[in-house]
């Protein structure tokens, strides 16, 4: 049964076709210093970053540029983030990019005026932020890690061979997003299918959790059936607008902490995930797609139940004259198939992982307890050969 929980989410959103109409609306409630944060230029070259700058001059704001942010953000690119925004003496983040660019934005959020370490602070003392924050806008190019409407943050440590994930508080969340699934259409398939897959394995994360009849789990399985169809479409005719703006819509719903309410969710598939991103700097997504298979198929007895109904709710396996765990495996072969028809990487030696990284892998990987299998080393270690 649900337990006791309080949900308030800020951020407001501005969807659509005209949704940066939504900056001129936010614009005037902040101060005039902006710092413009973005990722390696191709909101230059298709065109969005002039559409904000545009905007953000018809304002009188003073534009100051914090560019370059990596795929997966570095606590070097943190640091110099906060020199920036030090001396713009920003007033508002202003995160125009994928996820990485509104984690990143968040993290800057925290740190600018936090008097300690930050990378100590916030990602491996995992305390909340006690200094003033820096508020934080963002306009979405690409999507798949609901950044846009949580305050989640994750920076990388090469040097510690950690990537490590932050989930801070509401206060930390954007004050405002703007969505439209038109600039998403440049992004290279890759990216976009990538995409897609972080978004099913944070629904996966929440609803592999839990034995009760929750809510939740019913709005889960909707989400999935609707990014799955979605998908398909997207996959075959990236600019077609309804398939597009319905996966946007399911990313930000699969991680604006909705869904997780009365969950004690899962998320070892993202530590498995980041652990391998941290030794080979992939693709996100995609390190998320080279372990679940492996991970689910291992802990399958332990969460039965909810695979089989998995199985037949989401990819429409049919039961009759099945054992259950003929079902679950069923869903699980429908979902390799579907993974393998949208191009996702389904091994981790794809991505540059090799037998030699394995044991840092397995060191780096982060534990947790809320699924139906809290795991210790050798069951890291088994997951990570099988996903080799």
């Amino acid at each position: 049964m649900l337990g006791n929980f309080t949900y308030c989410n800020p951020t407001k959103l501005y969807f659509g076709k005209n949704a940066l109409d939504g900056l001129k609306e936010e614009l005037p409630k902040y101060g005039n210093n902006v710092l413009l944060v973005y990722g390696g230029g191709s909101v230059k070259k298709n065109g969005i970053y002039d559409k904000v700058v545009k905007i953000l001059q018809e304002n009188g704001k003073a534009i100051h540029e914090d560019g370059g942010v990596m795929p997966n953000p570095t606590v070097e690119k943190l640091n110099e983030g906060i020199a920036r925004a030090k001396a713009a003496k920003a007033d508002l983040i202003l995160a125009v990019g994928g996820g990485s660019v509104c984690d990143y934005a968040k993290a800057l959020s925290v740190s600018v005026h936090c008097n300690d370490d930050a990378w100590d602070k916030y990602f491996i003392r995992f305390e909340e932020p006690d200094c003033d924050l820096i508020p934080v806008g963002c306009v979405l190019t690409m999507v798949g890690t609901g950044s846009e409407m949580n305050g989640g943050s994750v920076i990388t440590n090469h040097a510690q061979k950690l990537k490590i994930g932050h989930v801070f508080g509401e206060k930390v969340f954007p004050k405002f997003s703007v969505l439209n699934p038109e600039f998403t259409y440049t992004l290279p398939k890759y990216q976009m299918v990538a995409g897609i897959y972080d978004i099913m394995s944070h629904i996966l994360e929440q609803y592999f959790s839990g034995t009760d009849d929750n809510t939740s789990d019913y709005i889960m399985e909707g989400l999935l059936r609707s990014l799955i169809h979605s998908a398909n479409i997207a996959v075959e005719n990236p600019t077609d607008y309804e398939a597009r703006s319905n996966i946007m819509w399911t990313a930000t719903w699969a991680l604006n902490t909705l869904v997780a309410k009365g969950k004690t969710t899962d998320w070892m598939v993202h530590m498995l995930g980041q652990a391998v991103g941290a030794y080979t700097d992939a693709t996100h997504g995609m390190t998320l797609s080279a372990v679940s298979l492996p991970y689910y198929r291992y802990i399958l007895a332990d969460g039965l139940d909810k695979f089989a109904r998995f199985a037949v709710n989401v990819w429409g396996v049919r039961s009759e004259g099945k054992t259950k765990e003929q079902i679950a495996n069923d869903g699980l072969q429908a979902m390799e198939a579907w993974m393998k028809k949208i191009g996702l990487v389904m091994r981790i030696s794809e991505l540059g992982a090799n037998e030699e990284m394995l044991e840092g892998i397995v060191k780096s990987t982060l534990v947790m307890d809320g699924g139906y299998k809290v795991f210790d080393r050798n069951d890291i270690r088994a997951v990570l050969k099988a996903s080799l």
